[in-house]
């Protein structure tokens, strides 16, 4: 089993790559995991070089492609900012083809500093997954007040307690609906040939 992170933000050092690696290290006894982080990865705006593979796509964007095929879920740890998905998290499920994601699960991670956080769980939900074909899982998380969660080995306080036990059960959702899709993907009903794009 093999599960994609991303960590959304395009900031150094920052609390989504945090969130990630916790994630990352709650996986370990379930699964392999892996993290691609924008903000040491930058990757330019979509365009259609990436169908016909000119540069500079082979080269950015080849190994990552590489790497989320042979991924069987993906997480996305998506910061608010001003309300929204930072805008690479969108370029990101772009530049994603049903080779990368069709048909595989994938769990939203929300994060705030403050009190909200719901906003990215409502855009992903909404938009991004259309011509990938990525599936999100019924569940989601949402991290208010980030900044207080995840600091130590052991919880800081019932709400980070809290916190970790639903990170868990997510995370062992997530590897259940992946064996689930692994399913799917080679039961010979997928046609992404004559329906490559969602409707």
């Amino acid at each position: 089993m093999n599960i994609a992170i991303l960590s959304g933000s395009h900031r150094p050092d920052s609390q989504s790559a945090r969130v990630a690696r916790y994630l990352q290290q709650q996986l370990s006894p379930m699964a392999s995991a892996w993290i691609y982080e924008l903000a040491n990865n930058p990757l330019p705006l979509w365009d259609q070089g990436v169908w016909s593979g000119s540069e500079p796509w082979p080269t950015l964007w080849g190994p990552v492609a590489e790497k989320l095929r042979a991924s069987d879920a993906l997480i996305v740890v998506a910061p608010e900012w001003a309300g929204m998905v930072p805008p690479g998290v969108k370029n990101f499920l772009l530049l994603c083809g049903n080779a990368e994601l069709g048909h595989k699960p994938g769990l939203i991670v929300g994060i705030s500093s403050g009190i909200s956080g719901t906003w990215p769980v409502a855009e992903l939900r909404l938009s991004g997954t259309k011509n990938n074909h990525l599936c999100w899982v019924p569940d989601h998380l949402i991290l208010r007040g980030v900044g207080a969660l995840l600091q130590g080995p052991t919880p800081e306080g019932e709400i980070d307690a809290q916190v970790r036990a639903r990170i868990d059960y997510s995370l062992g959702l997530l590897v259940e609906y992946a064996k689930a899709l692994a399913a799917v993907r080679a039961s010979g009903k997928v046609d992404h040939k004559t329906y490559a794009f969602g409707q």
